[in-house]
């Protein structure tokens, strides 16, 4: 939505575009009364009154025709999204919703007239029901393109241009844009509420759509838009709640520090003790805690919407890892992942190809040994454990090089020693040579 161009070009005086919006309205009513209405205003030099009747009677332009003829100039408009040149005998909705977009973007008044025109334009045209959505979201798209960067009125245009996407199914048409939306939001100077009314919008249409990545970092950030004072409230609890299931139940989701850091999710310690538990199986838990879990807490992962199969196939992957992980010698054998993952000896080496496919794990495969050489492997946690861990690898690989180091100099100072001795040998064999040819020429 966003452009680098915004123009929109309209010929004539107010005046005359002003009556012509007119004439159209009554047209679409059957009568002359707005147009004798803003004669009135306008020989009073009333501008602003004349603008504020004919924004009144906009909502008429919902009833217009997809196609038809509107009046005789053209009307063009650039945007980042389309550049379209919308000729009378092409298009009239459009049009007129581009001259009133154009009557209205300079006015004082526009804060108190651009509600009107949003609250129309969340009601795509009765008259076109298969493109109707899309046409309400091209006129929100010219009114968002035409006003300033900085505007905070962009947000309330974006905010309508939400509502149709979610009601109408147009995720498409919003995906393209998600990546501008926090830089907007910091030209707008948008308050935390705004920020977070405006996440959780796209997080609920991304959810809706199976939009599972931008549905969770959106959620993610509209629930990290709560500071930390407020995070024992309702709201941040219920998105708490909401964050912890949502990356327990998507399927690709396998890293749960980021939520941990959150004091909301923290605060559920207190007030969600069973949710919090589980988040703690999934951040360094292992399968067997996740059965634990379920025997001491019979029936509450399916009463909270929790899918039992994606959060096993996710513990067994998370179990894997750390198996990886803590592996001595970076070797890992069949029959220890088979008995920590619960499965049949036959299944473990279509595992180990789905936790190296999670990207948690690098590696390969020796049938013959009937073991995984692991040449990678990702910390799910990073804790005391794990710099313990470190520490421990670290000695090893010290002890290591020491050994090394000192082969290394054993075999440098054997090479010159012999060299010495090869030198001397050398030596002693020239200074024989020469010794006797200086006793051949004396005698």
């Amino acid at each position: 939505m966003d452009t680098p161009i915004n123009t929109l070009m309209v010929e004539g005086s107010f005046d005359d575009q002003i009556l012509e919006m007119a004439q159209y309205i009554d047209a679409r009513k059957g009568g002359q009364v707005l147009v004798s209405e803003l004669e009135v205003l306008l020989e009073k030099g009333e501008k602003e009154e004349a603008l504020k009747k004919i924004v009144d009677a906009s909502v008429s332009l919902s009833t217009s025709p997809e196609k038809g003829t509107l009046y005789s100039r053209d009307v063009r408009y650039q945007s980042t999204l389309h550049v379209l040149i919308l000729k009378p005998e092409i298009a009239e909705y459009i049009p007129a919703y581009n001259l009133l977009i154009h009557l209205i973007r300079s006015s004082p008044e526009l804060p108190s007239l651009l509600p009107t025109i949003l609250q129309n334009l969340s009601t795509p045209p009765s008259t076109s029901p298969h493109n109707g959505p899309a046409l309400s979201i091209h006129a929100l798209s010219t009114i968002f393109n035409v006003l300033p960067a900085n505007s905070p009125l962009r947000y309330p245009v974006l905010r309508t241009t939400l509502g149709v996407v979610a009601e109408y199914g147009m995720y498409e048409t919003l995906a393209p844009q998600l990546k501008n939306v926090e830089k907007w939001i910091g030209e707008w100077q948008s308050s935390a509420e705004e920020t977070r009314d405006l996440y959780l919008a796209i997080a609920g249409i991304a959810e809706k759509s199976r939009d599972d990545d931008q549905f969770y970092q959106f959620l993610f950030k509209a629930l990290f838009t709560i500071p930390p004072e407020e995070s024992d409230n309702t709201q941040a609890r219920e998105l708490a709640l909401r964050l912890v299931k949502a990356a327990i139940n998507l399927p690709a989701r396998l890293e749960f520090d980021d939520l941990i850091a959150l004091d909301a999710v923290q605060k559920l310690a207190a007030s969600d003790s069973e949710a919090y538990a589980l988040l703690e199986v999934f951040i360094g838990g292992d399968l067997e805690d996740y059965e634990e879990f379920n025997d001491e807490h019979d029936g509450w992962v399916d009463d909270n919407g929790i899918d039992h199969s994606t959060a096993f196939r996710k513990i067994r992957l998370l179990t894997l890892a750390s198996l990886a992980s803590s592996a001595p010698n970076r070797e890992l054998p069949y029959s220890v992942i088979a008995r920590r993952l619960h499965i049949p000896s036959e299944e473990v080496e279509l595992w180990v190809i789905d936790v190296i496919r999670a990207g948690l794990v690098e590696g390969k495969l020796s049938q013959l040994n009937q073991t995984f050489l692991i040449h990678r492997s990702t910390y799910r946690s990073f804790g005391k454990r794990e710099w313990e861990e470190i520490g421990v690898r670290l000695e090893t690989w010290k002890t290591s090089l020491k050994v090394i180091l000192e082969t290394v100099r054993g075999a440098r100072e054997a090479v010159v020693e012999q060299h010495g001795k090869e030198t001397t040998a050398v030596d002693s064999a020239v200074g024989r040579a020469n010794l006797g040819r200086s006793l051949e020429i004396e005698g």
